[in-house]
């Protein structure tokens, strides 16, 4: 109880009277939330932001006796004014908020998670990274967050080595991991992936966060990789994420 300090990100938004909101925040340290926004609506000061949908800020709460949070002050940090402005922008860091939204959950921290999250934003936001290999990293790398780690190194069922001077790879989706030559004949899940589309998987599975998006593939292996983590991805978390397209 009393009175918390900490910053969030705002993945949801819903009106409570004329003047107030409920949102939902992604906080590193008491995980996702719902806070009552006094008078957030008719705010004249730099807080108005701090309400908006994936406004990133210093948030002062109060946690009340039955566990409910109400928001005391909150000063933006970043509002990732490009989104706002560019729709198809929106569109990506949308899909990606969907998937935050619903993998987090409250009293659970979720420093990596928001730390990613962070991150992806600001790339779709501040560059002109192309935005299906962003949301395909994006994946790749919060599903290793959420523990789903895939067998890489070597063949999932007879154990041989991968080796770098392989040309084509081959991924079960079905038991999560590559699988040689031989072994991978009578998958039907199987993914087939060129050198390229696979190094950006190892890579994404294992780099240093701030140098996640650092990289870039030709366009064909984007396609590869995304039909790889739409994949993937719907296999894991049972729902599958889309991207709107205008």
């Amino acid at each position: 109880m009393g009175v918390i300090k900490t910053k969030g990100i705002v993945i949801a938004s819903a009106n409570s009277s004329d003047n107030d909101k409920v949102l939902t925040i992604l906080t590193p340290d008491l995980g996702k939330i719902s806070a009552f926004y006094k008078g957030a609506k008719k705010s004249k000061t730099a807080s108005l932001n701090s309400s908006e949908y994936l406004s990133f800020s210093d948030l002062v709460l109060y946690k009340s006796p039955n566990d409910n949070y109400s928001i005391n002050n909150a000063e933006t940090i970043e509002v990732f004014y490009n989104l706002r402005v560019d729709i198809d922008k929106l569109n990506y860091a949308t899909a990606i908020s969907k998937m935050v939204y619903d993998v987090t959950e409250e009293n659970i921290p979720s420093y990596d998670i928001l730390q990613l999250f962070l991150n992806t934003l600001y790339v779709i936001s501040e560059t002109d990274k192309n935005l299906d290999l962003v949301f395909s990293v994006f994946q790749i790398r919060l599903l290793a967050i959420l523990g789903f780690l895939p067998q890489i190194d070597r063949c999932i069922n007879c154990d041989e080595p991968m080796v770098e001077e392989m040309e084509e790879f081959y991924f079960s989706i079905k038991d999560d991991g590559v699988k040689c030559k031989t072994c991978q004949k009578l998958d039907k899940s199987i993914i087939r992936l060129s050198k390229a589309s696979f190094s950006a998987i190892v890579y994404a599975l294992s780099c240093d966060a701030k140098k996640l998006y650092s990289f870039e593939l030709p366009q064909d292996d984007i396609d590869e990789l995304k039909v790889f983590t739409k994949l993937y991805t719907t296999q894991k978390l049972d729902k599958e994420y889309n991207v709107i397209k205008m």
